[in-house]
């Protein structure tokens, strides 16, 4: 079935479209939930609540890019998951994502309370438009799929420190740009 199918069926708010997104897109939500949770249960968790998510978020919103927006949706609740695992550890072993990245546009406060989210948003996206195909690869695969670097390396076959390199030099660039449009790194 067809995203824009999809879309309207949540918009009618018919419950067919949980079982067709869950039908077409159920690995990809598991493969997401995979970089995050190692437990089975947990990823069939998350994918759940992710679809309840959906359910409740489709109307008002009506997504450009479904599958991106529902990668989104299961990134958000599999970290939620992950840190609620983890919370009893208190900071031991425990992977924040993409912390680095998170670090040049946060400074402890609200992110919406900073910046538009959609015009940050459009500025990674040009970013990530501008730079190499094999650099926005790996940034990708970092920021939003939340590989390891030893992950990146195999998949790729770049090296572990050219991997390291290139992303502290994305993250540089991206700072400055976020920079010259007045969003504060």
């Amino acid at each position: 079935m067809q995203d824009e199918r999809i879309i309207e069926l949540f918009f009618a708010r018919d419950e067919s479209a949980i079982k067709e997104t869950e039908t077409k897109y159920r690995n990809l939500c598991l493969y997401v939930a995979s970089n995050f949770l190692n437990a089975r249960e947990d990823r069939e968790e998350t994918l759940n609540d992710s679809l309840l998510a959906l359910w409740n978020s489709i109307p008002p919103e009506r997504p450009d890019n479904f599958p991106a927006y529902l990668t989104e949706v299961v990134r958000r609740q599999a970290i939620n998951k992950s840190r609620a695992n983890n919370a009893w550890k208190r900071g031991k072993n425990v992977q924040v994502v993409g912390e680095e990245f998170l670090s040049l546009i946060e400074d402890g406060t609200d992110l919406a309370a900073q910046f538009d989210a959609r015009r940050a948003g459009e500025i990674i996206n040009g970013f990530l438009r501008a730079s190499s195909k094999t650099d926005r690869k790996i940034f990708i695969m970092r920021y939003w799929l939340d590989m390891s670097i030893a992950q990146i390396s195999s998949q790729t076959g770049c090296g572990e420190s050219k991997i390291k390199v290139t992303l502290h030099r994305m993250r540089k660039k991206l700072a400055a740009e976020l920079g010259k449009e007045g969003i504060t790194v």
